[in-house]
């Protein structure tokens, strides 16, 4: 098994919408806001090339949207999923597996390309991976989360004839090296691999724990449809985390890739971070 960090580049949301009850005082110590209160966020994919496949963990948001869309949310930095696949010897062509986590525009926008006026998938030769339950939610969203749930990011991969469902049960395998945790506080049906590498295990942590930043427990994004499913979530999870030192894969933290978790007396705090590099 190879694995590879695959920078998307970055983008900018509210810092209060995501540290939700935890006052700007305390949040902007580990992710300073703009003049707007805007803090960048990155957006990290995760390529894992095993047993013959080539599978992309999310995708980013895509460069199809409108220039009014993507006025809100700032992008910038140098990283496109393009060039990270370059910068590491693949294209779109080689990924032969594109997990989605859950599909969300920043997560799943860059699954699906405009091409003469068609909207089609961005990796020709894959299958797309997602589960029934949160397609149903997506595709039948609720008013407060549907402009998270974009139809052009998400109809087409149905209508390719690629899109697969997981059967949604918890420690299902993926692969004989991957399983996935389900997670509903986030959204319902949130999908987080745990890939088994060498004598390590690494979580890719989605939107449960985005970053650092997040790891106390009341640190719960104002996006999370159940705020209070999320902190259990986060609590069961750390406490696993912390107990068998699983490696923490971040998708949205702008400066660390990767983190493990310790248990003190009284709470579990971050015990060190580090690049993906490092443990390969």
């Amino acid at each position: 098994m190879k694995l590879y960090s695959i920078n998307t580049g970055n983008f900018k949301l509210d810092g209060g919408a995501m540290f939700g009850v935890v006052p700007k005082t305390i949040w902007q110590k580990t992710n300073p806001a703009d003049a707007n209160n805007l803090c960048t966020w990155a957006m990290r994919s995760l390529l894992i090339e095993d047993e013959g496949r080539l599978i992309l963990i999310d995708t980013g948001i895509g460069n199809k949207q409108s220039e009014k869309f993507f006025s809100h949310y700032f992008l910038h930095g140098d990283d496109t999923l393009d060039k990270s696949l370059a910068k590491n010897g693949f294209n779109r062509d080689d990924i032969t597996d594109v997990f989605l986590t859950h599909l969300h525009f920043d997560h799943v926008g860059g699954a699906v390309v405009r091409e003469n006026d068609r909207l089609i998938p961005a990796f020709k030769n894959a299958v797309f991976w997602s589960n029934a339950k949160h397609w149903d939610w997506a595709v039948n969203p609720n008013e407060r989360e549907k402009a998270s749930f974009l139809s052009e990011n998400i109809l087409p991969l149905k209508e390719s004839g690629k899109l697969q469902f997981i059967q949604e049960e918890q420690d299902v395998s993926f692969s004989s090296n991957i399983s996935l945790k389900f997670v509903y506080g986030h959204t319902d049906a949130m999908m987080l691999p745990v890939i088994r590498y060498k004598d390590k295990t690494i979580v890719y942590m989605a939107d449960l724990v985005p970053s650092v930043g997040h790891i106390p427990l009341p640190y719960v994004m104002a996006y999370d449809m159940f705020p209070l499913k999320t902190l259990t979530e986060k609590q069961a999870f750390m406490k696993e985390a912390a107990s068998n030192d699983y490696i923490l894969f971040l998708e949205h933290d702008p400066v660390n890739e990767c983190c493990t978790l310790t248990q003190t007396e009284d709470k579990i705090r971050l015990k060190s971070t580090f690049l993906l590099k490092d443990i390969l």
